[in-house]
């Protein structure tokens, strides 16, 4: 079998920073642990940035199979959240490919510790998950108590505001939402909104 193949992945917040640092200690990582680095991927992005055009690149070498590791400082490094970190791992699992912190905690998925961790992992993602759409429902909860309505109200729509008595006669008439549709130069989805809504 031959050298471990791995890509370095270094990442700064502004642009007064620089990666020279991260790659100067992640080369001398990969050397000690006798990787054979292919490649070193630098990007200036916050942490909180979706669009991360070099870890995008890694990512579709780890899809390749051409790694077995991607190597960085800090898993902060890496994943914009604890979600987003659980789902690249989950990715990388699939392919074979471990992600490798040089200082904390070490996703190296070829090892039963590392497998377990992506699992504890995976259920704090869920949990925060969780807690994400706890917060949501308590908040709109907390808002529509104090009087505030979601949705559009009346006058925001004002052609259909202004059709909906129309269109209440007609359904009670018994005609099709198709045919009110057509007749009143409406969509039929329009039609089924008013119906909903009891104008």
């Amino acid at each position: 079998m031959g050298q471990p193949r791995a890509a370095i992945y270094c990442r700064v917040s502004t642009a007064d920073q620089n990666c020279d640092r991260q790659e100067r200690d992640l080369r001398d990582f990969a050397e000690r642990a006798g990787y054979e680095v292919v490649g070193v991927f630098k990007e200036t992005a916050s942490g909180a940035k979706t669009d991360r055009v070099e870890r995008k690149r890694v990512m579709g070498l780890a899809q390749a199979r051409q790694l077995d590791a991607i190597l960085v400082t800090e898993l902060t490094r890496w994943g914009r959240s604890t979600i987003d970190l659980v789902h690249t791992l989950q990715e990388l699992q699939a392919w074979g490919v471990s992600l490798i912190a040089q200082t904390g905690l070490q996703f190296d998925l070829s090892t039963p510790q590392g497998k377990l961790i992506a699992s504890l992992m995976a259920a704090l993602a869920e949990f925060e998950r969780d807690l994400t759409r706890e917060r949501i429902r308590s908040g709109m909860a907390a808002a529509k108590a104090k009087g505030r309505v979601f949705g559009r109200r009346p006058g925001q729509r004002p052609k259909s505001d202004k059709l909906a008595p129309k269109v209440m006669e007609l359904v009670a008439e018994g005609r099709s939402y198709r045919w009110i549709a057509r007749e009143l130069g409406i969509n039929k989805n329009t039609v089924g909104a008013i119906v909903r809504r009891g104008c």
